[in-house]
Parts: structure tokens; C-alpha cells; sequence
């Protein structure tokens, strides 16, 4: 099994903790921010930050659905982890300044992936596909709080 990556960032034209107060905010802000690819968003706990516990499917292909169940901490300032009890994937969010007025958002998402040549496929196209989605998350971002 091979790790597989995708990131994607973002400069958003809002200041950082309001940026990341809206990444933050699972009972409200965030499901506004989720397009087509994600279904059945529920808050299961929490619904600010670390301690939030957060449900939805993402159809990353016409084939492939993720049924994800995510727990959020918070590692360091600025930051958010979103780790998939149902797999490997853990998806990190960072935030930090980029000068007065504006921020800079980067999302990685990491997992294991499958073996073989279905792997080297995985591999290939997955990242490219998730971030297309999760550039359509950072633009909707954009829209909510500049």
C-alpha cells in the first residue's frame, strides 16, 4: 500500500481567525461550504473545532463513495485535522496570514492506498480528483467570508 496525497490552497481575501472560524464552525458554516460530492452531512458531537465528531458520504467518482466519520482535533494554532474512523484518511486544514487582510488556506488529505494496479490508478487520478473538490470547498469558502 502506497500514500497517497492530495493538496490544494487557496489565498482568501479575510483575515485568518475569521477563515478559520468558519472552517471551524461544523454545525453551521460547513455544511454550507460542501458541493455536490458530499451527501448525508450530520454533527453527531461537538460542532466547533476539536471534539466535533461529524458524518457525511463523499462521492469522490461516479463509482467510489467514502461513508466517512470524522473526528476533529485541533493540532496547533491555525489548524484543524479531520481523521476518518472508518479508514486512513485524515484531511488537514491550515490556516495562516498572507498579508494584511488576507489568508492563506492549504487542505491535505493523506491515506493509504490499494496495492496492485488498481494502486497505481489510485495514485494517478484520486488526487487530482479530490482536489478538484476540495478546491470547490475553498471557493465556496471564499464566498462565505471575503
Amino acid at each position: 500500500m502506497a500514500q497517497v496525497e492530495a493538496t490544494t490552497e487557496r489565498v482568501v481575501a479575510a483575515n485568518a481567525q475569521e477563515v478559520y472560524a468558519a472552517l471551524a464552525d461544523y454545525e453551521g458554516t460547513r455544511a454550507k461550504l460542501l458541493p455536490e460530492q458530499y451527501s448525508e452531512y450530520e454533527v453527531r458531537e461537538g460542532g466547533k473545532g476539536a471534539g466535533t465528531l461529524v458524518h457525511w458520504k463523499l462521492q469522490a467518482t461516479k463509482k467510489r463513495v467514502r461513508d466517512c466519520l470524522l473526528e476533529v482535533t485541533e493540532p496547533s494554532a491555525g489548524e484543524l485535522a479531520e481523521t476518518d474512523r472508518n479508514s486512513s484518511m485524515v484531511t488537514t486544514w491550515r490556516v495562516t496570514p498572507a498579508g494584511e487582510g488576507s489568508s492563506r488556506v492549504v487542505v491535505s488529505t493523506v491515506w493509504n492506498g490499494a496495492g496492485g494496479i488498481g494502486g497505481f490508478f489510485e495514485k494517478t487520478f484520486a488526487p487530482k480528483g479530490l482536489a478538484r473538490i476540495h478546491d470547490a470547498v475553498l471557493a465556496r469558502l471564499a464566498a462565505e467570508v471575503e
